[in-house]
């Protein structure tokens, strides 16, 4: 018997009490790290309020798949088709730093191009592009904005909590448990606390062999779901450079990205979660790890990256140009969620700011060419493949 799939309709996300008043507060706390990220950690320029670290900006090309179901054959997957595509890989974290210092959480920020429709930011409509941000991670470690007003904080400290070693680690989970005492007990972040945990402990490998999920759940035409992006299996086993040492000091994500990139194509495939109930599937709780014993996820696309060359100086400047927010989609893939939500305003403040500040022109490109034009590798600089056996992600 087929899943019954839950049907799309407003309601299937809650209002959060004090929503906008907690998404001014975050703003503002964000903007103000926007603002002192250039003298305390970008070197006279302003960085990302987060992922703030880029790796590099890879160009690809998205297939959407013909024949699938209906269910999943929906919004911009009910056209088959190619796009051009650009992708950002980017450390987690708030403040830069080397690779050994800043842990295992990756992100992955899909752009693609031609996209036909109106988007849902009321400022760039017409864009025809198409964004999904994604982490490596099935959940995420807050679900309201209310807590994340605290988690921001406790972020931005982070530094010196874990300076001191084990007591600071303690009160560092003393303080996000109870929410820098601001929680009664009957809400201490339990849950929070665990899905950060997990994150903060996932295994240093190469970015192209991480799974990355959208987290919070979106829209799906007439349905409700997840989408992830999980390395191609033919192409993971391929890769060379695989566990990234924890010992090692330094800057390992990028070299390593590089390397590979240079010496052969790379896939991933774009998959959906339909939700079949929101009891064990639920939008506004993102701690939640969707089962996918309930929904399996259901390749719709391919994201193929050729052979190319992103070493360069100015493939970082390229990056840091871009502007990527969950919002910059077509009504059938509204994102869900207060969470999810407050990205909206956040994400386009931050970028406006960082913008100005750093005297960059905020323009959404029309074209990959137009950032990105595709740079093949120089054979003298290709690495030797490795042989011996290879496993999988």
């Amino acid at each position: 018997m087929s899943p019954q799939f839950i049907a799309y309709t407003p309601d299937v996300e809650s209002v959060e009490p004090d929503f906008d008043e907690n998404v001014r507060k975050l703003i503002a706390t964000m903007e103000q790290h926007v603002t002192g990220s250039m003298t305390s950690d970008g070197n006279g320029r302003a960085l990302r309020e987060a992922h703030s670290k880029g790796y590099g900006l890879v160009r690809g090309e998205v297939e959407i798949l013909d024949g699938l179901p209906a269910e999943y054959a929906q919004g911009i997957y009910a056209t088959p088709g190619r796009h051009d595509a650009l992708v950002r890989f980017s450390n987690g974290s708030a403040r830069p730093g080397p690779d050994d210092k800043l842990g295992g959480s990756v992100g992955l920020a899909l752009k693609m191009f031609g996209i036909d429709g109106p988007t849902l930011l009321e400022d760039e409509p017409d864009s025809g592009t198409f964004d999904c941000t994604t982490i490596n991670a099935p959940v995420f470690f807050c679900s309201t904005v209310r807590h994340y007003l605290f988690v921001q904080e406790l972020f931005l400290r982070a530094g010196a909590y874990f300076a001191e070693g084990r007591p600071g680690r303690r009160r560092f989970c003393r303080d996000y448990v109870t929410g820098m005492g601001t929680l009664a007990p009957e809400e201490w972040a339990w849950e929070e606390l665990l899905a950060f945990l997990a994150l903060a402990q996932r295994p240093l490998v190469n970015v192209l062999l991480s799974t990355y999920t959208t987290m919070g759940a979106v829209r799906h035409g007439d349905h409700v779901a997840k989408v992830r992006l999980a390395p191609d299996p033919m192409c993971a086993v391929a890769v060379a450079e695989r566990s990234m040492d924890p010992a090692a000091k330094g800057d390992f994500f990028r070299p390593a990205l590089v390397a590979e990139l240079r010496e052969r194509p790379y896939a991933f495939r774009i998959q959906v979660q339909l939700c079949t109930g929101l009891d064990r599937m639920p939008v506004d709780d993102l701690t939640v790890e969707w089962p996918e014993w309930l929904s399996p996820y259901v390749t719709v696309a391919r994201l193929r990256f050729p052979a190319q060359d992103i070493s360069g100086a100015d493939n970082l400047e390229r990056m840091d140009a871009l502007s990527f927010t969950p919002w910059r989609v077509t009504a059938a893939h509204r994102p869900l969620g207060s969470i999810m939500r407050a990205r909206k305003e956040a994400y386009r403040r931050s970028s406006v700011l960082r913008h100005r500040l750093n005297h960059q022109e905020r323009r959404e490109p029309r074209t990959a060419d137009e950032v990105l034009p595709l740079k093949a590798p120089d054979p003298r600089t290709t690495t030797p493949k490795v042989s011996g056996p290879a496993t999988g992600p």
